[in-house]
């Protein structure tokens, strides 16, 4: 039985994956499709890929995921240093890059578990092979939860500044990036101390990622 349950839980990902493929195609979340069973309501808009600010892409990246072109879906330097920092008894930081956190969003649930993050591995590898990078990261900035009950680049971009997620700036979008891995605590027209530094940071780093942004604008 265990076992049926895990072919399931990686076949249907799967299936779906290639039903997502074409641009035409907007997927929505596990934690959207729970939103709308309890009847709360969320706010999405999907955007394509050109019609997103470069600097929100290049912040995003260079935040999340620096080596996003570079990898096949999974930073198994990462993940190694987070196996070697558990054995020896410290505390584990994040390994997830944008595929994995996208088929979490997409095809796993929220809370923390092993067994989650064991299933994102091959589900992040097979996403990035019959994904695009370009339609990955598309599909990630449409589906990340921005703000509770916000979804998507551009009903972030409008709900927190009232523009679209074309016309968001160099600041805007660093804030936006490092609001990314705790909406429900980070405000990004109400910054922390903190958050501040991040979002500097992250704007120096959005400058000068030329080379790592390759396969999202060549």
């Amino acid at each position: 039985m265990a076992v049926r349950i895990v072919l399931v839980i990686v076949l249907v990902p799967l299936i779906l994956m290639l039903c997502y493929k074409p641009s035409f195609v907007h997927p929505v979340s596990t934690v959207m499709l729970r939103d709308a069973v309890l009847m709360r309501g969320y706010q999405r808009e999907w955007v394509d890929f050109d019609d997103i600010a470069p600097a929100l892409v290049q912040s995003v990246l260079m935040s999340e995921d620096g080596k996003y072109c570079f990898h096949d879906g999974v930073d198994w330097g990462a993940i190694n240093l987070v196996i070697d920092e558990a054995l020896e008894g410290e505390r584990p930081r994040g390994a997830s890059t944008i595929p994995m956190q996208t088929v979490k969003n997409l095809f796993l649930w929220s809370s923390r578990s092993y067994v989650r993050k064991v299933l994102e591995v091959p589900l992040a590898m097979a996403a990035d092979t019959i994904w695009s990078k370009r339609r990955l990261m598309e599909i990630y900035l449409n589906v990340a939860e921005w703000a509770p009950g916000v979804y998507g680049i551009e009903a972030a971009a409008q709900h927190y500044y009232n523009v679209p997620a074309a016309r968001l700036t160099r600041r805007q979008s660093a804030y936006l990036a490092v609001t990314l891995p705790n909406p429900y605590l980070r405000h990004p027209r109400k910054p922390s101390r903190g958050m501040v530094r991040l979002a500097g940071l992250a704007e120096r780093r959005a400058l000068q990622s030329g080379a790592y942004i390759k396969c999202l604008y060549d």
